[in-house]
């Protein structure tokens, strides 16, 4: 007699609230309370020239954001870490700690427009005010695991080039028409969610684009089909057991890690209003943590 396999709950889900070309799917204040290390997702979809244009140079601290395209690609240009071309399967990472400003240093690519996701992570204590770390990863650079990208992590014997504390994993799929997929969280990753940018996906419900899903607290397999095909991020993760203290766009464990990041960002901005212009040929703006 063939055993049947329980369908992992839904136990939320949201379409998010609509500003421009974003779509505010998480916010740490919201969702990101049952989903922390997972505290803010937007959605977005625009041509890149405009939506960079009209986005201001702002800053982070206690947060790492991972920037991945399911369709279009940009570019990135930085006097460090050089120039090249991120689209489905890159990511941008970029793990802001004890503060960084940025907001500007990816432009448009061969696409006449792109759409994305961003993600902030909490970072745990010991990262939470470390140094600042970026990087840009290209398409050929995640791991493929049949229909899935694992952008952050480690799963089925791969891992992800992104620096990322461990824990936690992050996946971009899409899904054929017809194609079933089954994602085995590793152990104690009991947070668990999807959100759809293209498609229907049923998980029990049929989800579509523009919904974000919220599993129950479990570790236990997660079936995903589309009939007609679909492509999404997947955030599984080890609970972060922590606090979260919000600045304006900051999250950190305690009052006192955030003082001492706001502190951080407000020396950083005299620094950078000192440096002038730091535009690249390109007309990104790099990211400024030093």
């Amino acid at each position: 007699m063939n055993s049947v396999v329980p369908l992992r709950k839904i136990v939320q889900r949201t379409r998010g609230n609509k500003q421009g070309p974003i779509i505010r799917l998480m916010s740490p204040a919201g969702l990101g309370e049952l989903l922390k290390p997972f505290v803010f997702l937007d959605l977005f979809e625009a041509d890149m020239r405009r939506l960079s244009g009209s986005m201001p140079v702002h800053p982070h601290s206690g947060i790492a954001t991972v920037t991945v395209f399911p369709e279009g690609d940009v570019t990135f240009d930085d006097p460090h870490l050089g120039h090249g071309t991120i689209g489905y399967g890159g990511a941008e990472w970029a793990r802001a700690g004890g503060g960084m400003w940025h907001g500007k240093e990816l432009t448009a690519g061969t696409s006449a427009t792109v759409q994305g996701f961003q993600l902030w992570i909490a970072l745990p204590p010991g990262l939470e005010n470390a140094e600042p770390d970026v990087q840009y990863v290209g398409s050929e650079g995640t791991p493929a695991l049949g229909p899935a990208r694992l952008i952050v992590g480690a799963y089925a014997g791969s891992k992800s080039p992104v620096r990322a504390p461990q824990g936690l994993n992050y996946l971009l799929i899409t899904l054929k028409p017809g194609e079933r997929w089954t994602y085995e969280p590793p152990p104690g990753h009991t947070i668990a969610w999807v959100a759809l940018s293209k498609g229907a996906l049923s998980v029990g419900e049929i989800l579509l684009k523009g919904d974000l899903a919220v599993f129950e607290n479990s570790d236990a397999p997660i079936t995903l089909e589309s009939e007609n095909g679909a492509t999404f991020v997947l955030g599984s993760a080890v609970p972060h057991r922590y606090p979260l203290h919000l600045g304006s766009h900051s999250v950190h464990t305690s009052a006192e890690t955030l003082a001492a990041a706001e502190r951080k960002i407000r020396e950083l901005k005299q620094r950078l209003d000192a440096t002038g212009d730091r535009s690249t040929k390109s007309g990104s703006t790099p990211v400024f943590r030093t």
